[in-house]
């Protein structure tokens, strides 16, 4: 069904997506689909990374453990953005369609106020790409 799953990673809050990553990793093994995660970066630095070549290894590196782990390989790829914060939802829509992905996995927060006005990057992924968009909380 599924052949092709992207997987958005915030390295500044890898501890909470456990949840995604493990239906990422269940849903790449019940398909044979590859996973590539994305991760979305600035070339200036930042509070995760020097630059775009240490955020790269830094989600190279988060990728072989969860790879070791899982038992699914995973591909990364990086994308750069000069405002990940302003870009992140057309960033991560083009880069789906750059690698081929058929299925994006993210993780999601509990809906608060702020989002009933605002669409949360999940949501709008959802809402605004050609690929199916599995939200987990």
């Amino acid at each position: 069904m599924f052949k092709r799953i992207m997987v958005p990673v915030d390295l500044a809050h890898a501890d909470k997506l456990a949840k995604a990553l493990d239906a990422a990793s269940g849903l790449a093994k019940l398909y044979g689909a590859s996973l590539c995660y994305v991760g979305v970066t600035t070339a200036l630095p930042s509070s995760v990374a020097h630059g775009e070549a240490d955020f790269t290894a830094k989600l190279t590196q988060f990728a072989e453990a969860r790879s070791n782990a899982d038992g699914v390989g995973i591909e990364v790829k990086t994308a750069v953005s000069h405002d990940p914060v302003r870009d992140l939802d057309d960033v991560l829509g083009r880069t789906a369609g750059e690698i081929g992905a058929d299925l994006v996995v993210m993780a999601s927060h509990v809906p608060t106020f702020a989002d009933h006005i605002f669409a949360s990057n999940a949501g709008y992924l959802a809402s605004h790409t050609p690929v199916s968009v599995f939200i987990v909380r």
